[in-house]
């Protein structure tokens, strides 16, 4: 697999010589979009930022539901995630977000004392030996046999085509984890990272989220999370950033069809047609997206490499009850149907006095998305009363469900071949997004990557097609 420092590849000039790259049009306002069109601003460009939406953010963003706020879905980021948070010190809005000063996860259970996944403040690997030593969840067995499987995945290399092309949770067998481990730790921090479960996984994918997050660094796990809505970071503070930047926006805005000659045909929401003429393009829309507006031989090639990654969904179960009855800001869930469950309280804007709102995050959520919204709340809610006391006698005002059925790809064992390198052979040309060669899993961190990857190209094409002239 391919990391950032890799991607920049060799362009030619235009016929004639002609300096390139000084206009960009950046396809996508997503966070790959929004890190690429800065960057490539940062760097000198002209830059046209395109979106069809109403607003920034993409999957990382916020809508209005009535007088509330609500996030598209519910994100944290981890304190190794240099690149998310380099783009939002880039913002203005490091202050916004709340970082843990160290990993503290508290795991609720049905009928038993919540357990806790909380580091200490000695170099890696030993920062969690004491906490898992203390893991109840897990018998002494199983205990005992983590620091041999952790040994042995610090020395697996994530760029090995072998290692992407197995199983994590084959793997984890092979290691002497067994099901109560799988479920109770691996799956814990595993299912909601790469949004699939250990036999779904790609051992490649898995080993970068484990050997960076938990075996790397002793910070490298303290978890971070917004504590404002995600709009007002990815949107109101993006806009604001662009617009200092110079970089213009164009919100409600499709993409129809992008030239091989770099002419980039769009409509507005009057669907009159507009055709932008650019040195380079950064394409940072979803992947199926792309391939359906990309030129040929390129957009066949990336709705293959599409159909074969496929989608995995998210789905979110969101329940305002009347009084506070999670004692955290979020807490995991073992032996539950609940995995995540967050307080957005803060988020929200439009609360009842002593209220609080809880976000339940369902990752690889297949089973979830044909199920009714009304029984989906019914469900969690019952769920939430087995692990929360306080939710037996609160009672629920509101609940509703959000989805996402394509929140990523699916990180499968053979992932790494199916997903294209920032640089494409088209000159100025590039591609990002978090489904693009990153190195990392479908995260916020893999998009900023992916467009600043994008942002080195179209510089170093510009670079040489100036040298050429």
């Amino acid at each position: 697999m391919t990391f950032v420092g890799t991607f920049v590849g060799t362009f030619v000039g235009t016929p004639g010589g002609t300096p390139v790259g000084t206009s960009v049009v950046v396809l996508g306002g997503g966070l790959a979009g929004l890190a690429a069109a800065l960057r490539c601003a940062d760097a000198g460009h002209e830059v046209t930022l395109v979106e069809r939406r109403a607003r920034l953010g993409g999957l990382a963003g916020s809508f209005r539901r009535g007088d509330a706020t609500v996030d598209t879905g519910q994100h944290v980021f981890l304190r190794c995630c240099t690149a998310y948070r380099g783009l939002l010190d880039r913002l203005g809005v490091a202050g916004s977000v709340t970082l843990q000063d160290r990993l503290d996860v508290t795991v609720l259970r049905p009928d038993a004392r919540p357990a806790r996944l909380r580091r200490d403040r000695l170099p890696a690997p030993w920062h969690l030996g004491r906490a898992l030593l203390r893991y109840d969840p897990l018998s002494w067995r199983d205990r005992l046999a983590l620091p041999r499987a952790a040994a042995a995945l610090r020395r697996l290399d994530p760029a090995d085509v072998a290692v992407d092309a197995r199983s994590f949770g084959d793997w984890l067998r092979d290691h002497g984890q067994g099901p109560a481990a799988v479920r109770a730790l691996w799956d814990l921090i595993g299912t909601p990272t790469l949004n699939a479960r250990a036999d779904d996984a790609s051992l490649a994918l898995a080993a970068t989220v484990f050997r960076l997050g938990l075996l790397s660094d002793a910070g490298a796990a303290d978890i971070g999370w917004a504590a404002v809505p995600l709009g007002a970071l990815h949107d109101t503070a993006a806009r604001r950033a662009l617009e200092d930047a110079g970089v213009r926006v164009r919100l409600g805005t499709t993409v129809l069809d992008v030239g091989a000659d770099r002419r980039v045909t769009v409509a507005g929401r009057d669907r009159r047609r507009d055709v932008l003429h650019a040195d380079a393009v950064v394409c940072a829309l979803p992947a199926e997206v792309a391939a359906s507006v990309l030129p040929a031989p390129l957009g066949p090639r990336l709705a293959a490499s599409a159909d074969a990654l496929g989608a995995s969904p998210i789905v979110d179960v969101h329940l305002v009850w009347d009084r506070p009855v999670l004692p955290v800001p979020f807490a995991a869930g073992l032996d539950t149907e609940v995995q995540w469950v967050f307080d957005r309280s803060a988020a929200h804007g439009a609360l009842p006095e002593g209220a609080q709102y809880l976000v339940v995050s369902l990752s690889a959520a297949d089973a979830y998305l044909p199920v009714g919204a009304t029984a989906l709340v019914e469900r969690f809610r019952a769920e939430l009363a087995r692990l929360l006391p306080g939710a037996r006698e609160a009672r629920l005002l509101d609940g509703f469900v959000t989805r996402e059925p394509r929140a990523t790809f699916r990180p499968a064992p053979g992932t790494a071949a199916r997903r294209p390198v920032a640089r494409t052979a088209l000159p100025g040309l590039a591609l990002a997004g978090a489904w693009t060669d990153t190195g990392w899993p479908a995260t916020m961190e893999g998009a900023v990557r992916s467009g600043e990857a994008a942002a080195a190209v179209v510089s170093h094409h510009r670079d040489r097609a100036e040298v050429a002239a």
